[in-house]
């Protein structure tokens, strides 16, 4: 656990127009105070992220003491007045949690978070340390990835600081290892009518359904083309994102052969991540190149815990290809299944070339 002395040290780097990289429950975040236009530059500046891609706000949850439900209307005011009765349900169902709601934005909010629309993606995180630090800051931070733009998402300090080595004037408060390891479910509230989800995440929709009984669409269940193209962007939702170094491919059950085709470089080192339920992969004879298996959960839950780290670890210059399993059906793999498509689309010496198509 952080001290008061190193969180009000964080809070002043923050109220002093500095960034700090502190953990949520997700992944680390690059905070940033976001009523502060020039910091929100540093931000884009720091990460390399296009600065039409926008940011999403974390707030602070407020104390419940007794409370049976907290009045989170106030807390929600100087960004959003557009809370519908559907709205209301998803917050008090699921904040402080890993469920990120976008809404139309207040006149206040500054353009220059929002990629220039005219919505704003908001969240309250669970861990308890970010809330600490939310509540002494007295407003809302950004807290985009701490990670380069387009690159693969990180979940402890010691990867914020190999990553960023050179800002040198970067706080990095080490929180422990993410708990759930990719980011937040995104619901759209914007359009008024329906909740639609355009990023997959650890909350599922039946979850949602379940919980509060509101209905969320996937993009391509609206009634026309016309209408996806009306949803808001919202951050990791380019093709190519959470992109390691090294190629990338998925393989279906049983194909590992198959991809390993496509890849026939005899000399090759190749990283195949093997389900933990499933027998090795050995007996299957890779003559096409030298291949090294590394176990990784069937669990969902767990799985999403160690993508980002299993993905970290294997970016490295010893290996020529990685090759991850196809996840199976069903949403509760939706978010990690969504993290890899477009980590597999981003990745390879040129992914950098990628992340803005």
């Amino acid at each position: 656990m952080q001290s008061s002395a190193v969180i009000n040290e964080a809070v002043q780097t923050l109220r002093d127009g500095g960034l700090v990289a502190f953990p949520i429950e997700t992944v680390y975040g690059l905070w940033a105070d976001a009523k502060n236009p020039q910091v929100i530059h540093k931000v884009f500046a720091t990460k390399g992220r296009p600065s039409n891609h926008p940011l999403i706000v974390h707030l602070a949850a407020p104390d419940r003491f007794d409370q049976a439900q907290v009045d989170w209307v106030p807390i929600l005011a100087p960004w959003t007045r557009d809370l519908s009765e559907d709205t209301l349900k998803l917050i008090n169902a699921f904040w402080p949690g890993s469920l990120t709601l976008v809404f139309k934005k207040d006149k206040s909010v500054l353009n220059d978070l929002t990629g220039g629309q005219d919505t704003v993606a908001i969240r309250a995180p669970a861990h308890p340390i970010a809330q600490e630090l939310l509540r002494k800051f007295k407003g809302g931070v950004v807290a985009p990835s701490a990670n380069r733009f387009g690159k693969v998402s990180l979940t402890s300090a010691a990867d914020v600081r190999a990553e960023f080595e050179d800002v040198l004037d970067l706080m990095i408060l080490d929180g422990g290892d993410c708990e759930i390891g990719i980011e937040s479910t995104i619901i759209d509230l914007s359009s008024g009518d329906k909740a639609v989800l355009p990023r997959p995440g650890a909350i599922t929709p039946s979850e949602i359904l379940a919980k509060t009984g509101v209905n969320v669409y996937q993009p391509n269940e609206l009634k026309s083309d016309e209408a996806m193209e009306d949803l808001p962007k919202i951050s990791g939702s380019l093709k190519a994102h959470y992109a390691p170094t090294t190629p990338l491919r998925l393989y279906a059950p049983g194909r590992v052969l198959d991809a390993l085709s496509e890849f026939p470089d005899i000399n090759s080192r190749v990283a195949v991540a093997v389900w933990d339920s499933e027998s090795s992969l050995s007996e299957d004879g890779h003559r096409s190149a030298h291949c090294e298996e590394i176990e990784v959960p069937s669990d969902s839950t767990a799985f999403a815990s160690r993508l980002y780290r299993s993905l970290r670890d294997l970016d490295q210059p010893g290996w020529d290809l990685i090759l991850f399993p196809e996840p199976p059906a069903g949403e509760k793999w939706d978010g990690v299944r969504d993290r890899l498509q477009r980590a597999c689309f981003g990745s390879g010496p040129s992914s950098s070339g990628h992340v803005n198509t």
